[in-house]
């Protein structure tokens, strides 16, 4: 038997936008509004107007939610929902009701909420005014939203994360184009970054000021450990900046309070540095997190780029790097991803010798599969044991990270119930409950119903 630290979290991780549907919210997103002005971008032209339905079914998603043993739920408050006035932070009603009952359900449950501030969802109206991430004044924006909901929620929800996973804001958004607005620019980009991280600092210190009981505040970093194709010094190298710009870019402030020198240095001799303030790095120094949520679906294997780096063309990371296909790697073909378990070990070693052992947990991780009613029995269960072996593979790896001392305290898969996702809408299917979107009714899948017992043991049979 592999058992797990006594109040292991077990859970899962969804969000605002992907869940909930857009019913009554003032303001659109960046995603609503990349769905009214772009809907065959998306797969099957499915937007976020109703996805898992989430607004209207809380209860009884959280019921069955409950029902196959996870006791903590990752979720994200809506800029675009809780805020009339962006700038003003005067609030909607409708939306405190509806975050104050998503809460007090899951604690009724006895479930732990566990709430995200930013996910991937600024007020589109913010990037029309400011220029979104790119500007100050959004970072003293978000400050303030989030002032609003420690205020508001403070009292019963006693773990906070700034933000998910604010690396694909900066690629997806400014760099490789696979999120609005789809700019290509590398000196944004790494100003982006800078004020991502400025604004959960400044969000962290907030916090701290209203001294809010038993409460810890952390953040949500995809970090995707880096390996390199060959013992090559080039390789190495090329890993070694990947590591720098992938990871490094935000674990280290997180933790640590400043940027990693070398990075500094990198992106000084190329010009595109950030501009900063000697108030801004105090700020960052003094105010690090309490813990990490760490997201972990593949690993980043590079080598050498085959064409020297050069100065002519936009700043981009990767020319220091390429992506490197190892040989008979395993893949989930459905999404493309290399499965690679023991990332997950390398994880646990990384944070214990290399970032304090701070508190940590897996906030994401899981399989995205496509076409999931190919595997309904007689009974219209899903039978995803490919999942349960994924799910199972991890585990394994994250328990002998524990075993070796690594401070994990807990373990959430990507999703409760299959959700809408940017761009493939609900192409691949990633939750232990499956949702039918026409309908609307929700199934517990094996992989639920194996992790009901999982949660039971508190571990793993060996």
């Amino acid at each position: 038997m592999k058992t797990f630290p006594k109040n292991f979290w077990w859970g899962a991780a969804t969000s605002g936008p992907q869940s909930e549907g857009r019913f009554n919210k003032k303001h659109a997103n960046v995603f609503d509004y990349h769905y009214e002005i772009e809907p065959e971008k998306f797969h099957n032209q499915v937007g976020p107007d109703t996805a898992s339905n989430f607004y209207n079914s809380y209860k009884e998603d959280i019921k069955m939610m409950r029902s196959i043993g996870m006791n903590s739920l990752r979720t994200s408050i809506q800029w675009s929902r809780l805020i009339d006035d962006l700038e003003t932070n005067t609030v909607n009603q409708d939306a405190v009701d509806f975050y104050n009952n998503v809460i007090d359900t899951m604690i009724a449950e006895g479930m732990t909420p566990v709430m995200n501030l930013h996910h991937f969802d600024l007020p589109v109206e913010l990037y029309d005014k400011f220029g979104g991430w790119e500007s100050k004044k959004v970072v003293d924006l978000y400050v303030g939203f989030a002032e609003k909901c420690f205020e508001l929620f403070g009292d019963r929800v006693k773990f906070w994360a700034t933000h998910n996973e604010p690396m694909v804001v900066v690629e997806g958004e400014y760099l490789f184009q696979f999120h609005y607005p789809n700019i290509v620019n590398g000196k944004k980009a790494v100003q982006v970054a800078y004020n991502l991280n400025l604004a959960s600092a400044k969000a962290i210190q907030a916090f701290r000021q209203l001294n809010i009981s038993d409460a810890q505040i952390g953040t949500i970093l995809n970090l995707t450990p880096t390996y390199a194709a060959s013992e090559a010094p080039e390789d190495q190298e090329a890993a070694r900046i990947a590591e720098l710009w992938n990871n490094k870019m935000f674990l280290e402030p997180a933790v640590y309070g400043h940027f990693p020198a070398e990075l500094e240095e990198l992106l000084t001799k190329d010009k595109v540095l950030w501009e900063t303030t000697d108030e801004e790095k105090a700020i960052l120094k003094n105010n690090t997190v309490d813990f990490l949520g760490v997201n972990f679906y593949h690993p980043n294997r590079v080598k050498a780029p085959d064409v020297a780096p050069n100065s002519v063309g936009e700043w981009m990371p990767d020319r220091y790097y390429d992506a490197y296909d190892m040989p008979g790697r395993r893949v989930n073909l459905d999404r493309g991803w290399e499965i690679y378990p023991k990332a997950l070990y390398d994880i646990a070693v990384n944070i214990k010798e290399n970032y304090k052992n701070i508190p940590w947990y897996v906030s994401e991780n899981g399989m995205g599969v496509s076409n999931e009613d190919r595997f309904k029995n007689s009974e219209g269960m899903i039978e995803d044991d490919y999942r349960i072996d994924f799910v199972q593979e991890h585990l394994e790896w994250l328990h002998k990270g524990i075993e070796e001392g690594s401070n994990c305290f807990g373990y959430h898969m990507w999703t409760p119930i299959d959700c809408w996702s940017w761009l493939n809408a609900y192409k691949n299917r990633y939750g232990f409950i499956s949702n039918n979107i026409h309908t609307q009714i929700k199934t517990i899948k094996k992989s639920g119903h194996w992790f009901k017992e999982v949660t039971e043991r508190n571990g793993l049979e060996d």
